[in-house]
């Protein structure tokens, strides 16, 4: 696997190892936080990004607190498992595209590479290794790019593309080959905080067939969802407060 911190790459690392060999997890450093936002500002704007900021800082912890309830219902139906990775099979770098992971990736050899949560990875990375690099990603491409597909699609009235995508990875951002699309279904006590869960939780079934499908050499990539194609980020807090407001979605 190559992923960044935290919960869903731990998800994953669970639900794959138990029926396949996880010969490590690459887990690379995150960006530090002003870089992160300078970056974000000057694309999107000081003010949005000042938006999003108090999003994640202000909701996201009381949807978070709201949540824990329903968070552990899909945690216990799909039977997933959140506990932390063993430090033994964990190699630590700063970047998916610095040469230690390339220096990694030779190292092992892998067949499948599992990506989840990373930054952009460099064709020099995906070149590396003659190995399928496959991600889940949590919405249907190529409408809903970027992050939180499911939320936007919720907030679009879009529900015939409220989903996951389990995808080969390229150079760009989501636009990889289709392997598999699959719908989740939801309910009043899910919020922006439990769309993931289930995203996850439908991907990983989808995600052990792509693997297994690469690891016969039987891939058979698949239109993605027709429409047109869109880079989604974080909601602002205002965002997401009109969407709350208007169209009820939480």
């Amino acid at each position: 696997m190559m992923a960044g911190p935290g919960r869903s790459t731990r998800i994953i690392y669970h639900a794959m190892k138990s029926s396949l060999d996880v010969k490590a997890v690459i887990i690379e450093k995150q960006v530090s936080r002003y870089r992160f936002l300078t970056r974000r500002a000057k694309k999107l704007g000081y003010w949005n990004v000042i938006g999003q900021i108090l999003f994640r800082s202000i909701v996201v912890p009381c949807l978070k607190v709201a949540s824990v309830k329903r968070a552990r219902e899909i945690m216990n139906h799909y039977g997933l498992s959140d506990a932390d990775i063993p430090e033994a099979v964990i190699r630590r770098v700063a970047s998916v595209n610095a040469n230690e992971t390339i220096a990694i990736l030779k190292e092992i050899g892998p067949d499948i590479v599992i990506v989840n949560g990373t930054r952009i990875i460099s064709r020099g990375v995906l070149n590396s290794v003659p190995a399928k690099f496959i991600n889940l990603h949590a919405g249907i491409t190529p409408l809903y790019r970027g992050v939180h597909g499911a939320y936007w699609a919720i907030v679009q009235g879009d529900y015939q593309a409220c989903g996951v995508t389990v995808h080969l990875v390229d150079a760009g951002i989501d636009t990889g080959a289709v392997l598999e699309q699959a719908l989740i279904r939801f309910g009043r006590a899910d919020n922006f905080t439990t769309y993931p869960l289930l995203q996850i939780a439908v991907g990983i079934p989808l995600l052990r067939g792509a693997v297994q499908s690469a690891l016969e050499d039987r891939l058979e990539p698949k239109p993605g969802a027709s429409g047109v194609s869109r880079m989604w980020s974080h909601p602002t807090i205002w965002e997401y407060l009109r969407w709350r407001w208007f169209r009820g979605v939480k």
